[in-house]
């Protein structure tokens, strides 16, 4: 249960980071915010992306790495702890993508890493407590 709490931990500071990346960015940028909104190179697009794209996949990996250290006994699953760090730092590639990338609508290296490894984790861990549920493991 420490590991999901650790993970779980480090999506929640990504969150929260990212917000606080938002406000920095907001307090800074010298043309309204609608016309910096408006740009897709713009930094506070590029910070508002960031934090959006993770609000919209952190709940709910973060839900399911908690269910699975609950179900699932971590000593006998080490490729399991695997995956679910490996679902916080494609989190974590994702955003540094995004925000240090060219356009918000752009594709680069680390963004790419970032979303297939959200995608492939994100359905692994769902497809894992699927099978816990079932009394396959």
């Amino acid at each position: 249960m420490a590991v999901s709490l650790l993970c779980v931990g480090l999506l929640g500071l990504l969150v929260f980071l990212l917000g606080a990346n938002v406000s920095r960015v907001r307090q800074s940028v010298a043309v309204t915010q609608h016309e910096d909104e408006a740009n897709p190179e713009s930094s506070l697009r590029k910070a508002i992306r960031a934090h959006g794209n993770c609000i919209e996949y952190v709940p709910m990996l973060s839900l399911m790495i908690l269910a699975i250290g609950l179900a699932i006994p971590m000593l006998v699953s080490k490729w399991i702890v695997g995956l679910m760090f490996a679902a916080v730092a494609s989190r974590y590639i994702h955003a540094i993508g995004i925000l240090t990338g060219g356009s918000v609508y752009a594709g680069n290296p680390l963004k790419t890493i970032g979303a297939v490894g959200t995608y492939v984790t994100g359905a692994a861990l769902s497809v894992i407590l699927i099978v816990r549920a079932a009394g396959l493991f």
